[in-house]
């Protein structure tokens, strides 16, 4: 069973869409005009019972629309080895609050997932709220909750929190962390770091480490490029 959940989180890779710590929402939204592109990669080098060798692949673009919105379109369900059943996801994130004085801010945000090859269902929806909260250390924490509409991430409908950890260390290195609570398919531990080689550029590295069946080999690492186009 988490093996086919796992399946099914591989096709909808970072469904948190947008500027992400991982797979977490960040509470960061691009400029008006500005241009964001990210390419995202999980794999597993070896076979477990429940989880065996795989690598899946996710692109997508985000664009600062203006009034701390910024939008995006994820492309989801490159896997190999296996069936691709590619979903196309729209998304959007809004930042409602921020306070740069007080170091906090709160984002809500929506992804819509269609499926247009292989559909496990036809229609579904990630919805979030979270505020985060920076200190003068360089710490920035982000807690929230989220709602996964059934056949998503699971069978039923799903719900719970969502938490990040952001640790500035100098301009080209951060320490990352983020965390779905719940046992299904989008539940999943990331910690790993953030890395600037030029001012337009991020990379990022992390293991994400599953919350059910971690023992049998839900877990598989985590990596991504982003490129700021202007």
């Amino acid at each position: 069973m988490i093996y086919i959940y796992t399946v099914i989180f591989l096709t909808i890779l970072t469904v948190q869409a947008q500027q992400t710590i991982f797979n977490v929402p960040s509470s960061d939204i691009l400029d008006k005009d500005k241009v964001y592109v990210e390419f995202d990669a999980l794999f597993k080098t070896n076979n477990h019972r429940d989880v065996r060798r795989f690598s899946s692949f996710v692109p997508r673009i985000v664009v600062g629309t203006g009034k701390n919105v910024e939008a995006g379109l994820n492309v989801t369900g490159n896997i190999q080895p296996g069936a691709d059943s590619t979903t196309l996801s729209p998304n959007v994130k809004w930042r409602i609050y921020n306070n740069e004085e007080k170091g906090v801010s709160v984002v809500v945000g929506d992804n819509i997932f269609i499926p247009v090859r292989k559909k496990s269902y036809n229609i579904g929806n990630y919805a979030y709220a979270q505020v985060s909260k920076t200190f003068k250390s360089k710490t920035r924490l982000s807690a929230g909750g989220y709602h996964f509409t059934k056949n998503v991430v699971a069978v039923k409908a799903r719900a719970g929190g969502q938490f990040g950890l952001e640790q500035t260390i100098n301009k080209y290195l951060n320490i990352n962390a983020d965390w779905i609570t719940g046992k299904h398919a989008a539940g999943y531990f990331t910690p790993g770091i953030a890395f600037k080689p030029h001012p337009k550029i991020t990379g990022y590295v992390g293991y994400s480490v599953g919350n059910a069946n971690s023992s049998n080999g839900n877990h598989f690492f985590y990596a991504a490029v982003s490129i700021n186009l202007n």
